[in-house]
């Protein structure tokens, strides 16, 4: 009688227990996105939209040096946006007559399409797209990228090397703590738990939110140089902007299709002729040193590499941007 009752207590415990956690949690998995603050408010009120295929894409583009014919395009890395380059934006527009920058589809401002079959392909495809658009499909640009988007240069640079109609003429390459060699790329706990949970990705990434998005970034940043809340809030507000969170680990496909693809990629960087160089942090745990950069010397040993203070981790152009800045003009000026 006594175990009879007991068990009767624990189902009315759990019950209750149901009962509030079902309407909670549901009101969570609704939770509207974070408002944008005056700084990420401006910059995409400063930005315009074109249309690839139906999708709205973001961008940015601002005219710089009167007179100058240089056009620098810059490709973000994951899972942020065009607004990891804020803070070297002004001293490239002092530089380059025309600074361009997307947020590449599934990402910050642009759309995010669900179902979708995110790909390194289509990403190149829209950055020629957005050239195209602009009318500067015939012009030599200078790619600047960061980790995701290296990847993104990574093709548009084999497309180059094919001399295939419509592509981009590319000047000059700048690669920045990007995991373009599969073999020395270690992803995140979150990024890996998230390309590779199957069935569980998609209860994962609606369950994501700040705390776990905040707490998953913040190691790759340097001891020094890791962002404050409003601009880790910053990041989230780009990423949950249309759904984004939602389709994560749709873009996480690109880990897959790296390594499937080295070879292409690869040997783009091996075999092109044009300048290239790497901006590298070099404590950044997702393309550890010393092996990274052994293994990119020993593979493009044509290419100029600058390595920032060891303090400096992999997202360098906001922890370190006046270093990021004069390693890159040092590139620049130096063909």
């Amino acid at each position: 009688m006594v175990r009879r009752d007991r068990l009767r207590r624990m189902r009315e415990w759990w019950v209750q227990v149901g009962l509030l956690v079902v309407p909670l949690l549901a009101a969570y998995l609704h939770i509207p996105p974070p408002q944008l603050s005056p700084a990420l408010h401006s910059w995409k009120s400063s930005g315009k939209f074109f249309t690839y295929k139906g999708l709205r894409i973001f961008y940015q583009d601002s005219v710089g040096v009167v007179g100058s014919p240089e056009i620098v395009v810059l490709l973000h890395g994951f899972p942020t946006s065009s607004y990891d380059w804020y803070k070297i934006w002004e001293g490239l527009t002092l530089r380059f007559h025309r600074v361009i920058a997307l947020d590449f589809l599934g990402f910050g401002f642009s759309d995010k399409p669900r179902p979708h079959h995110y790909s390194i392909f289509e990403q190149a495809s829209i950055v020629e797209a957005l050239l195209r658009h602009l009318g500067l499909q015939n012009r030599r640009v200078n790619l600047l990228s960061h980790d995701y988007g290296d990847i993104v240069a990574q093709e548009l640079l084999y497309r180059y090397k094919q001399n295939r109609s419509g592509r981009l003429t590319i000047k000059s390459l700048c690669l920045s703590n990007g995991g373009i060699f599969p073999e020395t790329h270690r992803p995140l706990l979150l990024q890996k738990l998230l390309k590779d949970g199957g069935l569980l990705s998609p209860i994962l990434t609606r369950l994501m939110n700040f705390f776990v998005f905040s707490r998953g970034l913040t190691p790759v940043f340097g001891p020094y140089t890791r962002p404050s809340e409003s601009e880790l809030w910053d990041m989230w507000a780009g990423i949950r902007n249309n759904d984004g969170n939602l389709v994560i680990d749709s873009l996480l496909e690109y880990i897959n299709q790296r390594k499937k693809f080295r070879r292409r990629w690869v040997g783009a960087l091996a075999s092109v002729t044009v300048p290239i160089h790497f901006i590298y942090g070099p404590l950044d745990p997702v393309n550890p040193y010393p092996e990274f950069l052994e293994l990119y010397r020993k593979t493009l040993p044509r290419s100029t590499v600058s390595i920032l203070d060891d303090h400096i981790s992999h997202y360098p152009q906001l922890e370190d941007p006046m270093g990021f800045l004069n390693a890159y003009m040092g590139f620049i000026n130096s063909f």
